[in-house]
């Protein structure tokens, strides 16, 4: 019963994002109508490669839900951006540029929706490692001490900021002018887009974590924060803020 219970909650997800991504094509199609060349061949943005093999997560985040998120949802705003940019001044920009020249543009906003899901993804996957978790060390450690007086006290806080997130969104560990600081973006929203440098972040979109942990999204937070986070990874880009 259970195996079928999933069997039917993948293919209805499956259903959902066929139409999503047919959505988010023809609005593509549409804002790019007149212009010349297949944009899923000659875009210049590719998915990036997992820093980990696909199962390398589990069982805190099985394989299923990483093929399914990282091959469907990431390429999904992969391929959108590259078909929106296709014969504007952004053509062969970088993510970076492309979101910040997004950010705020009413005309531009499925264009800021994709590029910033494409963004936030791939520095999801960066955030998080196989055997992750356990305690930060070096400045990082010091850091987080300083801004939320515990490694505890931080982990209280970023739980409660993932898990209350409305809908759809990230949380994140970003560098503040004097302290860190967690905020948590709703959809597509991320801190690049407001001048923030993020450390790591959490993805608490329901396809995160959904065939793994059903309506327990505090279950997957608690396991993100115990088992996957990168320090090593959110050390790197302390260091660069």
């Amino acid at each position: 019963m259970e195996d079928r219970e999933d069997t039917e909650l993948e293919l209805a997800m499956t259903r959902r994002d066929f139409i999503v991504g047919a959505t988010a094509t023809a609005v593509a199609l549409s804002a790019n109508a007149g212009h010349s060349g297949d944009a899923s061949e000659t875009g210049p943005i590719e998915l990036p490669p997992l820093p980990y093999a696909e199962n390398a997560l589990d069982p805190y985040i099985s394989s299923r839900t990483l093929s399914f998120h990282y091959g469907k949802h990431h390429r999904a705003y992969i391929d959108t951006t590259n078909q929106l940019i296709v014969g504007t001044e952004l053509a062969g920009s970088p993510l970076e540029k492309i979101v910040a020249t997004a950010t705020g543009d009413a005309g531009r906003v499925p264009l800021f929706n994709a590029a910033a899901q494409a963004w936030n993804h791939g520095f999801y996957w960066k955030s998080m490692r196989p055997r992750g978790g356990g305690s930060p060390s070096g400045m990082l450690a010091a850091r987080i001490d300083a801004s939320f007086g515990s490694l505890k006290r931080f982990k209280e806080l970023f739980t409660d900021a993932a898990t209350t997130q409305f809908g759809s969104g990230w949380a994140w560990l970003v560098a503040g002018a004097r302290e860190l600081q967690i905020v948590k973006t709703s959809n597509a929203d991320t801190p690049i887009a407001h001048g923030q440098k993020p450390l790591v972040t959490i993805d608490v979109w329901e396809h995160a974590y959904y065939l793994d942990y059903q309506n327990r999204r505090a279950e997957y937070v608690g396991a993100w924060l115990d088992h996957l986070v990168n320090w090593d990874f959110a050390s790197e880009n302390l260091v660069q803020a």
